[in-house]
Parts: C-alpha cells; structure tokens; sequence
C-alpha cells in the first residue's frame, strides 16, 4: 500500500507541474522554483512532515520535498548553533544529494561521448 500511496501523491505533484506548464505562461524555471520555495513554506507551517510520513517517497523526492529538506536543516541547525543556523543549515542538509548528483553527472560525462547538437 505504501508505493501505491508513493505513486499517486508523487503523480498528483507532477501532474500539477504539469498543468502549470501547459494553461500558465511560467516558465519551467519558475515553476521549478515554486515548488521549492512551496516545500519550505508548507515544512514551515508544519503541513508537509503529516505528507511525508503518509506518502513516504511520492512526497520527498519531488522538488516540494527538497524545499522540506532545505527547511528542516535550517530548523534543526538553528536549535542547535543560533542565528548562523539560518545560512548553514539547508546546506548541510542538503550536501549529500547535491554532491552525489554533481559525482554522477562528472560521470556521466566522461563515460559519454558528446556530439554536436545539428
């Protein structure tokens, strides 16, 4: 039951970006940006942990969980070391994605073979 419930509220996201992109004039940036910004602001009102405990990892994947990600680590760096919490904190909770995506990319660039575009 729990990748059913992954599946449909990680689709349901999707299919929000979805709809943004094909009946508004945003552009995929601000789009992309919304939705990070929108994770932060629901982690901070205290509605997106009751979403992520329910959907597990339909909720934390997409970039709305990334915006919790963000928001928890500044949380939690703020309790334990004060005011320089709110500069360090989503970093530190974020470096390990960030840098296992940067490892992965400088990969896949020197596995691939580049060509040009035309």
């Amino acid at each position: 039951m729990n990748y059913l419930w992954a599946f449909v509220v990680g689709g349901l996201i999707c299919v929000l970006g979805q709809l943004l992109l094909d009946y508004t004039s945003l552009t995929p940036a601000r789009i992309l940006t919304g939705y990070v910004v929108s994770g932060v602001v629901l982690s901070a009102v205290g509605a997106y942990k009751p979403l992520v405990t329910f959907a597990g990892a339909g909720a934390s994947v997409p970039l709305l969980g990334f915006g919790h990600l963000l928001a928890q680590g500044v949380e939690r760096a703020v309790d334990e070391i004060g005011l320089p919490g709110i500069f360090t904190g989503g970093l530190t909770a974020a470096a390990g994605g960030i840098t296992a995506s940067l490892v992965f990319a400088i990969l896949c660039a020197l596995i691939g073979k580049s060509r040009d575009q035309s």
